[in-house]
């Protein structure tokens, strides 16, 4: 017995010896294909620039650039070659490049607070991206290479500061990816010809993309002259050369809606930098397709092309395996976060997006929006992004996923491609003025070595006037609580509901404080009215009504 005892032990030392000695080799796999090295840089003496600073909050570089506005937008100019302006634009930006990793870093913490599991997810977006540096153009990797050098030197566990901000730059498609998040629930919408009162080109759009309030507070407005392509402006932050939402000298805007996507099998472009490519080297629609075919993609998008030259606009429907142009031969376009071609409206996964998303509710909501301004206008444009109610103008609450207004945006902007102006919201979301930008202008600028306003005032777009109303304190004080319960702290369930009684999120955050203190009784009640109001989700629908079975059984 003792005999058998003893093979057995050795059996089974040796059983833990090679799983121990794989787990070593895997975890030396990932490691080394994690690893990504910097592009080569033919000259690199740009590397040793400084910025001054003429005045307080004002930094110069040649004839490059950056301020902070009086609006609170910052605003960014940069000219060259690629690693020159990635190594300008770090240099100008230090700051918030390091201000922004910072927060990106806090809301992952806060995301996954185990710091096993992060050192893990670091090794699985390691070998995730492993071919990311194949998928990117050479112009764009230098230019991040450019911005990495003004990088922080804390987050080395992470990774080098290059191949930290160049995973960055997929962290938006990763996360869309894996989990869906409904954090990028975005809207947009253009009129031009019978449906604008000067028949000309107009675009609206709402970047719904949360990580987090601090993510938002430092936007740039950025505006590029690249040795190659076309000038063009951007919404971004520091550290990012990818495109979100912008306009190119030719007229030419580019604003991205994320669609249901399966898990990709591995890296191909991200769909920022697909969107910046389309931003500096097409001119038209038919240029802007070129530049989306030829580009792998491993999450859906839907692109809305908007072209001063073709007074139009248009969406291009990427997949990770097929591409459609959707054109709804009319006067208008609105696009939310579901394919409406029809190559890609009958695939699983959009059907699935129908069915269970809040996307086709806010579709409908914006066809009645856009019905209404009748001959729409940039101040009617804004308006319609304001636009917090739901279908047929009700009441569904304050920051509600199916509203076209979710109180998340990290900015909301309005293009006039033949005019080549611009409105950029200012702080809170889309509630605070839009200040307007004349492109021409300030790419005619040609540098600036004293410190002034560039946007043109006398366009700006006054705040929403619910900023100055009780229902907006209230709704400050929803927020105040829902971040207290995520923190681990307890709300009166009386007091969530009446800072937000039509949001059906309150009701069932008042449940789940009930819950937590053993009154399931109240935690049922408050469920079912849950249950009455306009939900955004089918998964969140069904999670109430399982949290009321649950209660019901304890």
């Amino acid at each position: 017995m003792r005999r058998i005892a003893k093979k057995l032990g050795k059996i089974l030392l040796i059983v833990l010896g090679v799983f121990g000695l794989l787990l070593l080799l895997l975890g030396g796999y990932l490691y080394r294909v994690s690893q990504i090295g910097p592009p080569v840089i033919a000259d690199s003496s740009a590397a040793q620039w400084q910025r001054s600073e003429p005045s307080a909050n004002f930094y110069t570089l040649g004839p490059n650039w950056f301020r902070h506005s009086k609006s609170g937008l910052y605003e960014l100019y940069v000219e060259g070659k690629d690693f020159e302006r990635g190594v300008v634009n770090g240099k100008l930006t230090r700051e918030l490049v390091q201000r922004q990793e910072d927060h990106f870093a806090e809301q992952i913490e806060k995301m996954i607070p185990s710091a096993f599991y992060r050192q893990f997810l670091k090794y699985f977006v390691g070998w995730f991206n492993r071919d990311l540096p194949k998928e990117v153009t050479d112009e764009y990797k230098r230019e991040i290479y450019g911005i990495s050098l003004s990088a922080s030197d804390r987050y080395g566990y992470i990774g080098t500061p290059y191949q930290r901000l160049l995973n960055y730059h997929a962290a938006h498609d990763i996360g869309h990816a894996l989990q869906s998040m409904a954090l990028v629930g975005c809207t947009s919408f253009a009129t031009w010809n019978g449906h604008s009162a000067d028949s000309s080109l107009i675009i609206g759009r709402n970047f719904d993309f949360w990580v987090g309030d601090k993510f938002a507070e430092d936007k740039i407005v950025g505006f590029f002259k690249p040795a190659d392509g076309y000038g063009f402006m951007t919404v971004t932050w520091g550290g990012f050369i990818g495109a979100v939402s912008g306009m190119n000298e030719k007229g030419l805007t580019v604003t991205i809606n994320a669609a249901k996507t399966d898990i990709p099998p591995g890296a191909a472009t991200p769909v920022s930098l697909v969107a910046r490519e389309i931003l500096q080297y097409a001119s038209n629609i038919k240029e802007a397709i070129a530049v989306a075919e030829r580009r792998k993609m491993f999450v859906s998008e839907s692109f809305l092309i908007g072209s001063a030259a073709d007074n139009k606009a248009v969406i291009i429907e990427k997949t990770p395996a097929s591409l459609d142009v959707y054109d709804p031969g009319s006067d208008h376009i609105i696009c939310t976060n579901h394919f409406q071609g029809e190559a890609l409206r009958h695939s699983a996964a959009n059907e699935q997006q129908l069915k269970e998303s809040a996307s086709p509710y806010r579709y409908r909501r914006m066809e009645e929006l856009v019905a209404a301004a009748g001959k729409n206008t940039v101040a009617q444009t804004v308006a319609i992004l304001r636009d917090y109610r739901g279908y047929q103008g009700a009441d569904i609450g304050l920051g509600n996923e199916k509203a076209v207004n979710q109180f998340i945006a990290h900015h909301s902007i309005v293009f006039e491609p033949q005019k080549r102006l611009v409105w950029v919201s200012t702080a809170p979301w889309q509630l605070g003025a839009f200040v307007c930008y004349d492109l021409t202008k300030v790419m005619g600028l040609h540098g600036l070595q004293t410190d002034r306003e560039v946007a043109d005032s006398g366009f700006t777009i006054a705040p929403d006037s619910l900023l100055f109303s009780p229902r907006f304190e209230a709704f400050q004080r929803f927020r105040s609580y829902r971040q207290r319960i995520l923190d681990g702290g307890w709300v009166a369930p009386d007091s969530i509901v009446a800072s937000n009684p039509t949001y059906y999120h309150a009701w069932v955050l008042a449940g789940n404080e009930s819950r937590r203190k053993g009154d399931n009784a109240a935690a049922i009640g408050y469920y079912k009215k849950a249950l009455t109001m306009e939900i955004a989700t089918l998964g969140e629908r069904q999670a109430v009504e399982e949290a009321i079975k649950a209660c019901s059984k304890e």
